[in-house]
């Protein structure tokens, strides 16, 4: 996993896991991030959330061009505000890939 950049108490449900693949990656300049939470939270404060990690760099356009997926669940078509992420969960940003 990428580095913490949110403290945690230690406790693995208090926390939602964002994992970034290949330009989200890059863009972000980590694996992933982990989100302390005290409690279910939109798709919407995720993103922004994760955006406030890592001002300044092109990680807002990548993450719009991403498939997500809650757990093993695609998100990418629903309202992020309406997606409820919970803790224990992960959150995973897919920029689309060439190939097949």
């Amino acid at each position: 996993m990428g580095v913490s950049l949110e403290p945690s108490n230690g406790n693995e449900t208090d926390i939602i896991r964002v994992h970034y693949w290949a330009s989200a990656r890059a863009a972000a300049g980590v694996k992933g991030d982990d989100l302390s939470v005290e409690g279910p939270i939109t798709l919407s404060e995720v993103v922004r959330r994760a955006l406030a990690l890592h001002p300044g760099t092109r990680l807002p356009e990548v993450l719009q061009v991403c498939s997500t997926l809650v757990g093993d669940r695609p998100v990418s078509t629903d309202d992020p505000g309406e997606v409820i992420v919970r803790p224990g969960e992960s959150v995973e940003f897919l920029p689309p890939f060439a190939g097949g």
